[in-house]
């Protein structure tokens, strides 16, 4: 199964990528990633896709810290709820823990883990693929947005040693623009290293009741069964059906599957890709109609029609009725 990410991991590249000399629509479309995502942050695209164009574009730039180029630009926003949940817990440790814990609900490739000894703590990060690529751009790009996490809860002051696998770059300004001169290479992980007292500090703005509520949402995020592929279908048809472009071939290139082999894994789970829009789109549409107040064009658009009359027509053969009376009926029961 495809791993996916939220396209919010795309933040900031359009112009990281033109400051080096780069098309950035150019190098979405080689990567297989459509360039409406750059505007829909909670869309899920392809890992592996986001991986071929960190790479991709470090590569033809000739810049070997794109990845941590665009780790300068990230906040906390750009995980979420996730985010959210960081900045509202107690401590620097609840925050780290909750960040390592929730993270696959941003980016299922990307594994965390906490290893602490003799005061001493070490925050690792993986990222996991199914077979031998370049990770270089992903891993510097992940590990300095952990490091923005955590500075942003503790102060800039904090400067951790951080550890790379790969061998040192040519150039490290950029490293030591970010990271201080703390930076070492050739380890046998990915990640940072501190004091184990830095992840006891308090973190001052927490609102722990906000923090429970965000959790509690995540859990239960969390707690969904395995994932299938008719799941992943119906989670990007719910999220781009809006769009009037959420066709069978987009969906596949989002989880690096081609148009007949995503037609072959649904069909294992007795499940077509039609049936599946059809059943996203009368779940919207049956939603948004107990509200008075949205207008039936509205609604057009948010099943997906490039019309109200287009809408009408199917909203008949499919209740038998039309949306005005449906609606009417409803209000009345």
């Amino acid at each position: 199964m495809t791993d996916l990410i939220r396209s919010a991991c795309l933040t900031s590249y359009p112009e990281i990528a033109r400051s080096v000399g780069l098309d950035p629509l150019r190098m979405l479309k080689e990567a297989g990633i459509d360039r409406r995502f750059l505007e829909s942050p909670d869309v899920k695209v392809s890992a592996a896709a986001l991986r071929r164009l960190l790479e991709n574009s470090a590569r033809v730039a000739k810049v070997e810290d794109f990845g941590l180029r665009l780790a300068e630009t990230r906040t906390l926003s750009v995980l979420g709820p996730i985010g959210l949940l960081v900045r509202e817990e107690a401590t620097v440790r609840d925050a780290v823990t909750s960040l390592m814990r929730y993270i696959p609900l941003h980016n299922e490739s990307l594994h965390m883990r906490l290893e602490e000894r003799d005061g001493t703590t070490v925050m690792i990060t993986e990222i996991r693929v199914p077979r031998p690529v370049p990770l270089r751009q992903g891993t510097e790009l992940t590990v300095g947005v952990l490091y923005r996490v955590v500075q942003s809860l503790i102060g800039p002051h904090w400067k951790p040693l951080v550890c790379f696998s790969h061998a040192a770059g040519r150039r490290r300004e950029t490293y030591h623009r970010l990271f201080g001169d703390k930076v070492e290479f050739g380890h046998d992980f990915n990640g940072i290293v501190c004091p184990t007292r830095d992840l006891d500090r308090a973190i001052p703005t927490a609102d722990p009741a906000l923090a429970r509520y965000v959790r509690q949402h995540l859990d239960s995020l969390l707690a969904r069964p395995n994932v299938g592929t008719s799941d992943k279908v119906r989670e990007l048809v719910s999220l781009q059906l809006g769009t009037g472009c959420c066709t069978v071939e987009l969906v596949a290139g989002q989880l690096n599957l081609n148009r007949r082999m995503l037609h072959r894994r649904l069909a294992e789970e007795d499940q077509t890709f039609s049936g599946i829009v059809e059943a996203v789109r009368a779940e919207v549409v049956s939603r948004a109609l107990l509200n008075p107040e949205r207008k039936l064009s509205t609604l057009a658009d948010m099943a997906g029609f490039s019309s109200l009359s287009a809408f009408s027509r199917w909203f008949r053969d499919r209740f038998d009725t039309t949306p005005t009376a449906w609606r009417r009926d409803a209000q009345a029961h």
